[in-house]
């Protein structure tokens, strides 16, 4: 394997509506729900600020996925991030989560297959985790435009088991590319 090869450096899962997520040997996802045993699990939105505005509206958020290499600018800022700390499922290293455009399909492993449905955008509970994180994962980009870095969300579309190791393999949208926004 390649030291840029795109693969999942952890996979984490819990069933509780906790902030961190525990690390484990690996996840099962299921065709529009989510992740097996997680509490976002579902074909509706799962997470409870959505829930107490409209419970009916579709879970777009069923797999959080978190780029690795933010750990290590994080860590240049004095924070200390691990695999599923900051929520995510799906850790990753070699690949351009935020520069995916919407729609995008990820390959994880053998079969397990989730579409990117937009960015996680940065909240409180980061602060919460360890002062001052949330500001930590928000950049400008050369226009001024906010840059949100904690990760991607998306859905599964086809079932699987996913471990650390596993190979990814993007799979871009026709064109023309919507760029992600925050779900």
């Amino acid at each position: 394997m390649s030291a840029d090869e795109p693969t999942v450096v952890a996979v984490a899962v819990s069933g509780g509506h906790t902030f961190s997520k525990p690390t484990t040997g690996e996840i099962r996802l299921l065709a529009g729900l989510g992740i097996e045993g997680d509490a976002h699990c579902g074909a509706t939105v799962k997470h409870r600020s959505r829930v107490a505005r409209d419970p009916t509206q579709p879970n777009l958020r069923q797999v959080h996925l978190l780029q690795s290499e933010l750990f290590a600018e994080l860590s240049d800022k004095g924070f200390s991030v691990g695999p599923g700390e900051i929520g995510e499922n799906v850790t990753t290293t070699g690949i351009d989560l935020l520069g995916l455009p919407t729609g995008t399909r990820l390959v994880l492993g053998d079969a397990a297959e989730v579409v990117v449905t937009g960015l996680r955008n940065p909240c409180y509970q980061l602060d919460d985790f360890q002062d001052g994180l949330t500001r930590a994962t928000l950049d400008r980009d050369a226009d001024g435009g906010l840059v949100r870095k904690a990760g991607v969300m998306a859905t599964v579309a086809v079932s699987g088991v996913v471990r650390p190791g596993d190979k990814i393999t993007a799979i871009l949208p026709a064109e023309p590319y919507q760029p992600l926004e925050r779900v």
